[in-house]
């Protein structure tokens, strides 16, 4: 395997997910390292203010509930987890907040799990937040939710949750700061002719190789989680960086150009993936027929399907479901995420947005099938 030279990918990075494990959050498990988050916050405010848009998914839960409750050893028992993970959280919510808010900004607590990622409406959910609250100026901090999902504690990991966010908000970069400098070919303090790896493809399979294989017990919870993180993350066009998480203004200098760490670059730009993944591989579960007005935008100008635009509904779909979007004639000319189910389009067909509340008993998105979440049929 080639290794490269380092490259400035994330200077032309506009959103941006940073994930910080454990050791560092925890000065190594001794409870939260309110200093260090200091200074990621410091970093993440600065951002912000210089018009990035950046989240947060820290680990440190448990290890503070451990410090809290007095634990000298991380327990076994699923129950005495989750507990520590509730007593936890409190902690290292409060610490982000204050470290965020001294710094000018605001903060967010949002927990996940898998499978709120997984179902397609708490998908649509979860991202509507999160887009709001970028656009809000505010920092969301995202943890897992240990305190209810059993297997997130035993076998999940945050290097995963930050691919899968970068995926849900479609960043540019995934960051994950670490206690390692980055990647090398082999062990380095086993194996002297080990070089770091300064740039590679996310992706490469030979990554995984370095990193001891999948499932390996040396990778586990280690470098294979985030090699597997990076793929993940390329798959929705998001490059990722491994770096030091003490490297003094590790976050400003990247966004600036300079090449920290290992660099995994993602082979797919990023509205090219989401087109791609929306086009080839999502069941279509209804469609909606449009006049010749709407399916003019669409199809020349790019815009977003409103629903005043809609003169017809066809099958039973949820929102977050794929639909075809049909011009008059009932040719396809689109595909896209529905923002309603088949039953609220119904009503809303049209209708302006500022009739929503009134015939649905809430005010949600403007548009059925928002322009991001739309791909044109070939």
């Amino acid at each position: 395997m080639q290794v490269l030279a380092g490259s400035p990918v994330l200077r032309n990075a506009k959103r941006i997910v940073v994930k910080v494990g454990s050791s560092l959050v925890t000065d190594e498990g001794r409870g939260l390292d309110a200093v260090a988050i200091g200074q990621w916050c410091e970093q993440l405010a600065t951002l912000v203010k210089n018009g990035y848009e950046v989240i947060m998914v820290s680990s440190g839960a448990i290890a503070e509930g451990m410090k809290r409750l007095g634990w000298t050893a991380r327990p076994k028992a699923i129950h005495e987890l989750q507990a520590a993970a509730a007593v936890g959280q409190m902690g290292l919510v409060q610490v982000y907040e204050t470290q965020l808010r001294k710094n000018g900004v605001g903060s967010a607590q949002v927990l996940l799990t898998h499978a709120d990622l997984a179902d397609r409406e708490r998908y649509l959910n979860a991202r509507s937040t999160l887009l709001a609250l970028l656009q809000l100026g505010v920092v969301p901090v995202i943890n897992e939710n240990d305190t209810v999902v059993n297997d997130e504690i035993k076998f999940g990991d945050n290097d995963t949750l930050g691919a899968l966010v970068a995926n849900l908000v479609e960043a540019d970069a995934l960051v994950i700061l670490t206690d390692q400098k980055g990647l090398y070919t082999a062990d380095p303090r086993k194996d002297p002719a080990a070089q770091f790896v300064h740039e590679a493809q996310a992706g490469d399979a030979a990554l995984e190789a370095m990193a001891g294989g999948a499932g390996s017990s040396i990778g586990k919870g280690g470098m294979i989680t985030k090699i597997l993180a990076a793929k993940r993350a390329a798959g929705s066009g998001a490059s990722t960086v491994i770096a030091w998480g003490r490297e003094p203004q590790v976050l400003i200098r990247l966004t600036q150009g300079e090449a920290i760490g290992t660099l995994l670059v993602a082979q797919t730009q990023k509205m090219q993936a989401r087109k791609q993944w929306m086009a080839d591989h999502l069941q279509l579960r209804g469609a909606v027929t449009v006049d010749a007005g709407a399916a003019s935008k669409v199809r020349n100008e790019g815009k977003s399907l409103l629903p005043i635009g809609m003169t017809a509904v066809q099958g039973d779909f949820s929102r977050g479901d794929v639909i075809a979007v049909r011009d008059p004639d009932g040719a396809e000319i689109a595909r896209g995420l529905a923002n309603y189910s088949s039953a609220e389009a119904a009503l809303i067909c049209r209708k302006a947005s500022s009739e929503f509340e009134k015939l649905l008993g809430y005010t949600g998105e403007p548009e059925m099938v928002h322009r991001t979440n739309l791909v044109l049929s070939r």
